[in-house]
């Protein structure tokens, strides 16, 4: 059971029973003057792959900590294997969008630039640092992965068609998102853990290019959904459209 009061680190070493982990001068002055930990205080590590381990904190010279694992607290989980593709925000509500999204658990984070997006450049080790923040927070086991920015007609040109894509869209043919969802052949009755894989796509604020439209409309692997009779900003689009698919497809229920 997950300690919702513990302090948790993302770290990128193997964890296990074994030698200490050297951490980074920015983790070292997080746990020792941020937290302000001290010889032998606890803290939660994960690393995606091992689980959630208590480590011992030990000080090594005057900036420097080393973290010794000392015993598994929670075994290793997934998540659904959703993929959360989004035309790039302003820094501010893209920080919002990549920490919410890393919370409604997605395995991963695909910006993709359409004719609308207003902002293009991308910094992806930023979107990487807010998942690893969110991830900390929240208590999951894994960090969704983030990918290189592409633009729309590459990505749906590549599509693996195995990997259902849905997308919102205010002119969807059914109002009711659940109703359209709940009708994916092979997907209403499936267990999240043997569920096919799926994806998300936001659109830009301005909404998807009628040309763009057409070509997710025609493609065979694209579901239309609707979220709803108001106008969303694109960040609270996504909270809304992943809690949809979690609830209907997803790990919620």
């Amino acid at each position: 059971m997950m300690d919702f009061n513990a302090q948790r680190l993302h770290v990128d070493a193997p964890l296990g029973e074994g030698p200490a982990i050297a951490v980074g001068p920015e983790q070292a002055n997080y746990l020792l003057n941020v937290l302000r930990l001290k010889a032998g205080d606890g803290i939660v590590l994960f690393n995606g792959r091992d689980g959630e381990w208590l480590a011992r904190v030990m000080p090594k010279g005057k900036r420097g900590c080393e973290l010794t694992p000392e015993r598994l607290v929670r075994a290793q989980e997934g998540g659904p294997d959703i993929d959360y593709l989004f035309a790039p925000l302003k820094r501010a509500r893209l920080d919002y969008m990549v920490q919410k999204a890393t919370e409604m658990g997605v395995a991963r984070l695909r910006p993709v630039i359409t004719r609308r997006t207003v902002a293009e450049r991308v910094n992806v080790e930023r979107m990487r640092a807010n998942a690893i923040e969110a991830a900390e927070q929240c208590g999951i086991l894994y960090v969704p992965g983030v990918t290189e920015p592409q633009k729309l007609e590459r990505v749906i040109g590549d599509w693996d068609g195995s990997r259902r894509l849905i997308f919102c869209d205010e002119a969807a043919a059914l109002a009711s998102p659940i109703e359209a969802l709940r009708e994916v052949e092979g997907l209403g009755e499936a267990a999240h853990v043997g569920a096919p894989p799926l994806a998300v796509l936001i659109g830009p604020e301005g909404g998807f290019d009628p040309a763009e439209r057409e070509m997710l409309m025609r493609q065979p692997f694209t579901l239309a959904i609707s979220l709803g009779p108001r106008i969303m900003r694109a960040d609270t689009a996504a909270v809304a459209a992943l809690a949809l698919v979690n609830a209907v497809l997803g790990d919620w229920r």
